[in-house]
Order: structure tokens, then sequence, then C-alpha cells
């Protein structure tokens, strides 16, 4: 597979505090890839600089062939990046379509003069916004409630609602940050579902931030383990299991003691 994302050696400071050294990783085209850690390890800190929120202090993100260094925040949407957020930013006042159709924006071209006449190129472009809109809520099972005010909606209703709106960005490379937080069994469960489903349905990668380790060790390609804003560890599942390094960055101690072995008790971290 070919590398749709690398970050090279990023590092972060905020002042005098380091939040991120030397961070080293790559992401495949069509893999889903997990970052986990201990609370203040640096990986939402990674995530908002991937996504544009944050300019890393040292090192490069490329992406698709193409180093981020120069493009400006509000264009990496445009690049083929998506995102969720660990807190909901929804606008809780609009209908769940007019939040998807917020995703949208990156691919308008018309001009206001163009808003104003409403023909053309604008009503193409709307007319293909609405209609891939509704291709996503039917793929997100969320038809009953299109046309609810998004504030009325439940927390896992809610967190359906800003994965459509990511996705409606046609996204090359979705970053999931805690998407299942707050979430009971079977929300979980549907989401995990609904990743895989994105990546064999729609060929996106995607990148996870996640503290339930259920849904890390059942869907995840690879997973990079982080602490101290350094990454550790790297592997698929069955080898971050079995990594007495990270055994150690979470609980404390090598994993072999009277709690039972690193795979044991990293399985049931988040649980």
């Amino acid at each position: 597979m070919t590398t749709l994302l690398s970050v090279e050696g990023v590092g972060k400071t905020f002042g005098g505090v380091t939040a991120l050294t030397g961070v080293d990783l790559s992401v495949a085209r069509g893999e889903i890839c997990s970052v986990i850690g201990p609370n203040g390890a640096g990986k939402t800190t990674l995530f908002n600089i991937i996504s544009g929120v944050l300019r890393p202090t040292t090192g490069r993100i490329v992406f698709d062939g193409v180093d981020l260094s120069g493009v400006r925040p509000w264009r990496f949407a445009a690049t083929g990046i998506g995102r969720t957020f660990q807190n909901l930013a929804l606008f809780k006042h609009g209908t769940v379509v007019e939040n998807i159709l917020t995703g949208r924006h990156s691919h308008l071209k018309s001009t206001v003069l163009d808003a104003i006449v409403y023909f053309g190129r604008t009503r193409r472009e709307e007319i293909e916004a609405r209609r891939r809109v509704e291709e996503i809520i039917e793929f997100l099972e969320i038809e009953h409630v299109r046309d609810a005010v998004v504030g009325t909606l439940s927390y896992g209703q809610q967190k359906r609602v800003e994965l459509a709106r990511a996705l409606a960005s046609e996204p090359k490379l979705l970053l999931l940050d805690e998407m299942v937080s707050g979430m009971n069994q079977e929300e979980t469960e549907d989401i995990a579902r609904f990743v895989l489903d994105i990546r064999d349905e729609f060929g996106i990668s995607v990148v996870m931030v996640e503290h339930d380790m259920r849904i890390v060790m059942d869907i995840s390609d690879r997973i990079h383990v982080m602490n101290f804003g350094r990454k550790i560890a790297e592997g698929p599942p069955d080898a971050i299991k079995s990594n007495p390094e990270v055994a150690k960055a979470y609980l404390g101690g090598h994993g072999s003691d009277h709690g039972g072995s690193a795979q044991t008790r990293i399985a049931n971290v988040g649980a």
C-alpha cells in the first residue's frame, strides 16, 4: 500500500511546555490506524497539527505528496482531510441537513453574483450537495432525524451528525477524535461498523484517537502508541497488546505481576 499521510519528526512547544517531540507516523491508503496513549500523551495535539488547527514547531506533515507547511488552515479540508472533534462542534440551532451541508463548503466554487442569480453553476452545486448529503444520511442511518434541530438530539445521534459532516467534505483521510467517548456498547458497535464501511465502501483512510480499547483492537490495522509527547510503539493490535512498554505507559508496570499479562490488562483499558 502507498503512503497517504507522513508525519516527519513533528514537535510542538507551547512556551516552555513541550507537547510533542520528534513524532514520526505514517498512514497508508485504505488503512485504519489508531493513536492511543494515556491522558496528556499528546494525541489531540498531534491531531490538531495534522488537521491544520496548529502549526508544528519542528518537522513537517506530508499529505498525498503535498507538504502542508504552506497550506492555510482553512484550506486543509480542501486538500482531503476531514475530522470530528472530541467535544461536539455542531451548530446546535440548525437542522441535521443544514449541519451536514456545511461540510460541502470546500467544494463550492460559486461567486456571490452566482448565488444572487441562483442559476447555472450555483444551482448545480446545490443539487449535487443535497444529493450527497442524502446519501450520507442514509449511510449513517439517520433518516428519521434529518429535519430535526441538532440541539434536540441525543449525544449519540449528534456524534453521527458530526461524522456525517466530516464525510460530506469527501475526505481522503478521516480523523476521528474520541468518536465513541460517552457512548453505550450498542452505539459503539454501530460506530465501529460505520468506520469499517467508510474504509471499505468509500476507500477513505481513517485515523482514530481513542481510549476505548475494544474498538481499537477490533478494527485497527495498525496502532501508534504515545506517551509524554513521544511515540513509544507501533504495530498491529496483537503486537501492541503484548508490548511491555505499552503496559508500562498505561499501568506503571511491566505487565508481568499478579494483575495478569500485558495483553490481558491492555485489552481491558477503557472497557
